[in-house]
């Protein structure tokens, strides 16, 4: 069987072609996989509404998709929107494109279903066992999974969404280029206060996906092309992360945009996602990561391979 799944974020549309021959959901393989960086959550912190320019992109977006899942005889479909979608109005369009050009209605998932999602994705194609905890830094959110995995099957332990995103924290805190340090400092406040009271259990691995931490990676490896095979397993200490983050902080977005590694359409925001990164690891206190280059996009194919099979 072949399925699809595009996960819309607030600021990148993640679109999977999976198989699996067996018809399995471990079993899974990308045929096609791509990223485009829409924004679509351009201003919603403020404003609550999507802005015209911001849904164009996500539709220009959604007709490749469409065109690439015509073109590889995609067996079922799977659209969810995420973080922006759960705070704007003004989707109607995408929504309508969906159901008109995909054959399916989208669905605006709950913080606590894309942390589900994004542990089970996320763990596809690593060797991970015991007690793991996951993280997912979007646009919008960051989403923290605790689970217990075991030969046996896994187990969440607990699932929570928290509302400090690169996107959103840029546009709340940052008007300096490159940020001035009270700035910053206004990051990791919303940060700290964000995380005070989330809960900690006992991590023996702890996971880190989406486009914030593999870019961090990516930099870190000074990587002139984007290798998903180099990165997704890629363990990373978090010296390497505290490394990272003053050196982007410290260049203009111009600069930024030419590091080897930093996609320029994500320059503005990497600095505010590298602080919820490691405002994440502190947390948890973590000395390191293992990056995952899966997420959403991955668990939602393997719940649509799921399905499939139970109809």
């Amino acid at each position: 069987m072949r399925v699809a799944s595009i996960d819309i974020g607030t600021n990148t549309l993640l679109l999977l072609i999976a198989e699996s021959p067996s018809g399995r959901p471990d079993d899974l393989v990308p045929v096609v996989e791509f990223a485009r960086i829409v924004r679509l959550g351009e201003g919603v912190d403020r404003s609550r509404v999507f802005k015209p320019e911001a849904v164009a992109r996500t539709l220009a977006a959604l007709e490749e998709a469409a065109a690439l899942m015509g073109a590889h005889d995609v067996t079922n479909v799977a659209v969810v929107g995420t973080s922006a979608m759960r705070d704007a109005a003004g989707a109607e369009p995408i929504v309508a494109f969906v159901r008109d050009h995909m054959h399916t209605e989208l669905r605006v998932i709950s913080g606590d279903e894309e942390a589900l999602l994004t542990f089970d994705g996320a763990l596809a194609g690593l060797n991970v066992r015991g007690r793991v905890a996951v993280f997912d830094i979007g646009g919008g959110s960051t989403e923290i999974v605790y689970g217990e995995v075991a030969d046996a099957g896994t187990t969440i332990v607990h699932a929570q969404s928290y509302d400090i995103g690169s996107v959103r924290l840029t546009e709340r805190c940052v008007r300096h280029d490159p940020p001035a340090s009270s700035e910053l400092l206004a990051i990791e406040a919303v940060i700290a206060a964000a995380l005070r009271d989330a809960p900690r259990h006992p991590a023996q691995t702890v996971v880190g996906i989406a486009g914030t931490v593999t870019t961090l990676a990516a930099v870190s490896l000074r990587m002139s092309s984007y290798d998903a095979e180099r990165i997704h397993g890629h363990l990373m200490s978090t010296d390497t992360l505290r490394h990272v983050i003053p050196m982007l902080s410290g260049m203009g977005i111009v600069e930024r945009s030419e590091v080897p590694g930093l996609e320029p359409k994500r320059a503005d925001v990497i600095v505010a996602g590298g602080l919820i990164a490691k405002g994440v690891l502190d947390h948890l206190n973590a000395g390191e990561l293992l990056v995952s280059d899966r997420g959403v996009r991955w668990g939602l194919a393997r719940q649509s391979c799921r399905e499939f099979f139970v109809r």
